[in-house]
């Protein structure tokens, strides 16, 4: 590294921390049922490689693993060092009491590893604007918190009459609404605006389908650029915090995490198994620095990489098992499905990105400059077979896309070079 590059990367970081944004992902407690050390270890330290500052905990009221989960979680934190954790609690799937609250606020906010602002505990939720009124004595009975819920369901103008009550909101809006094909960041300035200087925390996903019918949970929401997307997104917005919905939640297929078999859902293992998406963390040292510098010009933090990311089947080569475009949507989900292979390079300079489709190729050209660009090569039930995608003489090899199967699934598979 030239010396110019060493002063330009202080100041970078310099930037970053004075700015105090944070780079949190949302993880499935839920799903952790007799759980390792060694794996609440690996989640961190992979996270912490593409430069996630910490989890969400989110946890429901009634699973008896919680507390033996959390303390793992605690204590891997702690050992891994600069990585937080803080509670999100989960009030959409049962009663929380205000003493279990209180109890397990009270149980990790002197921990190093405790997420905090002005020496207050970090705490979230998701959902939970009928349990408002509790939030008063849990402040009183903790020695007062930072409270920052997800209160989606009331909406950013719902949100704004709450003021008294909260230090912040964060935003599930994560996701295209059913019928449309591109995620918009409208909802979040007006969340900005509501919010009248509180803290906004921004949601982020890559992706989502769920096929889950015995919870009545079968749609598509539109996915083909929204990684790309809701990052430049966020380089516009500039939120006081980012959380990457999800880390770990493979039932609705917003996971970027390693593939973890003892956290699929019942029934989600068909389109989960053999759909990598650990490659979408791949862009996120440049995005998170970038976000953090509050600029785009800051030097990439490693080699030139490109993800790519695409459905195994063109969106009309079967049954689309009655998946639906968007929740609450009703159309097929094969509407809003484009057949393409979604490209994202993160280069420091102009070079070349080729894509191949059994015997087709296209070729895209990065920006001069350290950026990000995003390419799409469209396919359909007459372009099949095995896929790459080459960068600086490297190439990498994907899963074929095929017709060959009886009904579409929705999810992508991920890979990088």
């Amino acid at each position: 590294m030239s010396l110019f590059s060493k002063i330009k990367d202080r100041k970078n970081k310099w930037a970053a921390e004075k700015s105090g944004r944070k780079v949190f992902a949302h993880y499935m407690v839920g799903l952790t049922h007799n759980q390792s050390f060694a794996q609440w270890n690996h989640d961190i330290v992979t996270a912490k490689e593409c430069g996630i500052d910490g989890f969400a905990l989110n946890m429901g009221p009634s699973d008896s693993w919680t507390y033996d989960q959390l303390h793992l979680a605690y204590q891997a934190a702690e050992q891994a060092g600069d990585f937080v954790l803080f509670p999100s609690f989960d009030m959409a799937c049962g009663m929380w009491q205000v003493d279990q609250v209180v109890g397990l606020i009270n149980l990790y906010k002197q921990s190093p590893a405790q997420m905090a602002v002005d020496g207050k505990p970090f705490v979230s939720t998701f959902e939970g604007p009928d349990w408002a009124d509790n939030w008063a004595s849990v402040r009183h009975q903790t020695g007062d918190i930072f409270l920052v819920p997800a209160w989606s369901s009331l909406g950013p103008y719902g949100v704004g009459k709450r003021l008294d009550i909260i230090d912040g909101a964060f935003s599930w809006d994560a996701w295209p609404k059913a019928g449309q094909t591109h995620m918009s960041a409208h909802e979040d300035r007006i969340y900005k605006e509501c919010l009248d200087g509180k803290k906004y925390m921004m949601g982020v996903s890559p992706y989502f389908y769920t096929k889950l019918p015995h919870w009545n949970k079968n749609w598509y929401s539109s996915s083909e650029s929204l990684w790309h997307d809701r990052w430049q997104q966020v380089l516009e917005i500039m939120p006081d915090y980012v959380q990457i919905i999800t880390w770990n939640d493979f039932g609705e297929s917003s996971y970027i995490c390693d593939t973890v078999p003892a956290q699929i859902v019942h029934g989600a293992h068909k389109y989960v198994n053999d759909y990598p998406h650990s490659a979408f963390r791949a862009v996120l040292p440049f995005l998170i620095a970038a976000y953090k510098a509050g600029s785009s010009k800051v030097d990439l933090p490693g080699d030139d990489t490109a993800i790519a990311w695409y459905r195994k089947t063109p969106a009309r080569a079967a049954h689309d098992g009655d998946t639906k475009w968007g929740q609450g949507g009703s159309q097929s989900a094969a509407e809003g499905a484009r057949d393409v292979i979604s490209v994202m390079a993160v280069t420091k300079g102009s070079t070349s990105v080729a894509v191949t489709i059994g015997g087709q190729q296209m070729s895209f050209k990065t920006r001069n400059k350290a950026s990000v660009d995003y390419f799409e090569m469209p396919f359909d039930n007459g372009t099949t077979g095995p896929v790459t995608i080459s960068l600086n003489g490297r190439t990498t090899y994907g899963p074929e896309v095929t017709c060959d199967c009886d009904k579409v699934i929705f999810n992508a598979v991920v890979i990088q070079v």
